[in-house]
């Protein structure tokens, strides 16, 4: 790991926000929206697209973990008002749906 990777790995953390899917529609409308499944750890998605990292990027999406957002998922968050974790590696705004905690 670089010096600059844990440093960038902060500004990324700390750039991170919550926001609902209607404040990201606008984004979505320029195609620039980027999903992150469940199973993956935002930063790390957006540390690798920031770094160029295109084999690890190339992987996931090849998995389905890492995709364009796609007009039919877009129906689904406006219908449930869909909130998500979100941070911008420009141009892209990579985007994780807030999972509800379930109780034990």
């Amino acid at each position: 790991m670089s010096e600059q990777e844990p440093d960038l790995r902060a500004k990324l953390h700390s750039e991170t926000a919550k926001i609902g899917w209607a404040e990201l529609e606008r984004h979505f409308a320029r195609g620039v929206v980027v999903a992150v499944a469940p199973e993956l750890d935002l930063i790390d998605v957006a540390q690798t697209m920031a770094c160029d990292d295109s084999a690890t990027l190339a992987a996931w999406m090849r998995a389905g973990q890492v995709t364009r957002a796609e007009a039919e998922q877009a129906r689904d968050w406006h219908a449930r008002e869909a909130v998500f974790w979100a941070v911008v590696v420009a141009p892209w705004v990579v985007i994780q749906e807030v999972q509800p905690r379930l109780n034990a």
